[in-house]
């Protein structure tokens, strides 16, 4: 049996991934709703900063949990496809919601941004025993 850890020794790593299991779970519902449920954007393009944001959030989340670099490769490829998934799903399956490849660009960034803050943040941190997390 392997010795390598899949999730990093935080206090409570458990609790950490249901945290982001549960962040994915309300990016999936959100891009989802009819459009008429959602707020007036405030200015335009906000929903692709939204986007961004989101995504760079689940990424940074995804290498903030996982040790092994290869969890954290699965996890940003995981997302750009469920970016480019949930796309799809919002033109086939929402009247009022479209397919948008500057959303899937946005997606897609936001995950690259999130990996970079994510590894640059596991550089600084320390687990709970003082140990260095990266």
């Amino acid at each position: 049996m392997s010795n390598t850890r899949l999730l990093r020794p935080w206090r409570q790593p458990r609790l950490l991934l249901l945290a982001w299991l549960l962040l994915i779970g309300a990016v999936v519902v959100g891009s989802l709703l009819p459009s008429a449920t959602l707020p007036e954007p405030s200015f335009a393009g906000i929903d692709k900063v939204e986007h961004l944001a989101a995504y760079a959030v689940l990424s940074a989340g995804a290498v903030l949990l996982f040790v092994p670099a290869r969890a954290q490769l699965l996890a940003a490829v995981a997302l750009v496809a469920l970016g480019a998934s949930l796309e799809a799903a919002q033109a086939a399956w929402t009247t009022s919601r479209l397919a948008d490849p500057a959303d899937m660009a946005a997606n897609t960034l936001g995950v690259v941004l999130g990996w970079w803050v994510g590894r640059k943040m596991v550089a600084r941190l320390r687990l709970p025993d003082g140990r260095q997390a990266g």
